[in-house]
């Protein structure tokens, strides 16, 4: 059984602060970090947006783009860092929006912004073993930054929904590969509302060294080189780093940027890979080689070798991924404590 993706569906939230903003804001350091991040402006999601109504959108472009008896997706797995709720699962809730049956079986998943892609591991496996018709997987987030961080500067809100399927794919997977290790670069303990970070050792060797070796194994598997791929995504912490992989690993800067949403977007954190996977998918042709890469902190990578296949042609009219980017409110950054609730009483 060959699975792959059937369908695809994205969702950014329409506001938008933009990192000069920020940068007024904090004064003196402010438009030094944001020079340094290459991150112009990031979405922000409204008082009623959190992680499970962006996976609701998603999903439902997702749906829209092609028709899925819901009744036979069989796992519902929901990647986040940021649930509304510390105790119950955003999945049910996702599964119930959008008509699945009580006949299936549903999870959040959780590691930093590799959470979603996580789930595709799950949910492919599934469906490979028969268990499942079809396993959608979202990864979403509404993430966090301290106030006057440089954390603050790229911590955004979108997602990105797949139902995974051997029904006629879109695209297939010829190899998937993972690195994990005990780094870590990134934290937040409960109860705090602001995760911490590394610094620059979140860049080596923690982001670099994980990307390196999901990358570098997944070709020597597969016997490919750079030029084998028309289109590279890696995760999106900021606008330098997946350029400066890229580079590291031998892609041009023309086979990433299709997927390189945050320099309009932020970091969506779940969402980063698997968001540029849609921006790319929307652009791609029957044969294009893709090869998408995740990271999350603490800390591990996920690659991913992809082959669109010729039916992603007989997709239907949905909202691509770039007609969200673009659009987009601007908003002061009065406005966005405000709906980020950083004034706390």
């Amino acid at each position: 059984m060959k699975a792959g993706i059937v369908t695809y569906g994205a969702y950014v939230p329409s506001f938008r602060i933009a990192a000069e903003e920020i940068a007024d804001t904090w004064g003196e350091n402010g438009p030094a970090i944001s020079r340094g991040l290459n991150v112009k402006a990031k979405s922000v999601p409204a008082p009623d947006e959190d992680s499970i109504t962006i996976s609701v959108e998603a999903s439902r472009n997702a749906l829209r783009r092609r028709a899925i008896d819901a009744s036979r997706i069989g796992s519902v797995f929901v990647g986040s860092e940021s649930p509304p709720y510390a105790v119950k699962p955003s999945a049910t809730v996702l599964a119930a929006a959008i008509g699945a049956t009580p006949d299936m079986t549903a999870a959040d998943l959780e590691f930093a912004c590799k959470a979603g892609t996580a789930g595709m591991q799950a949910a492919l496996g599934m469906v490979e073993a028969g268990m499942v018709d079809y396993g959608l997987v979202v990864g979403a987030d509404t993430s966090q930054g301290r106030p006057g961080d440089p954390l603050e500067y790229t911590a955004s809100a979108g997602g990105a929904a797949y139902i995974l399927g051997a029904d006629d794919p879109i695209a297939t997977f010829n190899d998937i590969y993972s690195y994990t290790t005990d780094t870590p670069d990134f934290w937040r303990r409960d109860l705090q509302p602001y995760p911490s970070h590394g610094g620059r050792f979140t860049g080596s060797p923690a982001y670099f060294k994980h990307i390196t070796a999901t990358t570098t194994t997944v070709m020597e598997r597969m016997g490919t080189s750079p030029e084998d791929y028309k289109y590279a995504i890696f995760h999106q912490p900021n606008g330098k780093f997946p350029l400066r992989i890229g580079k590291k690993l031998g892609f041009s800067p023309e086979q990433v940027e299709t997927g390189l949403l945050v320099p309009f977007i932020g970091n969506t954190y779940s969402g980063s890979m698997m968001l540029g996977l849609t921006a790319v998918l929307d652009a791609a042709s029957p044969g294009d080689r893709i090869l998408a890469v995740s990271y999350g902190s603490g800390a591990g990578s996920d690659a991913f070798d992809i082959t669109v296949t010729d039916s992603i042609e007989k997709m239907s009219e949905a909202p691509t991924t770039m007609q969200q980017v673009e659009g987009g409110r601007m908003i002061s950054y009065g406005v966005y404590a405000k709906f980020r609730r950083k004034i706390r009483m």
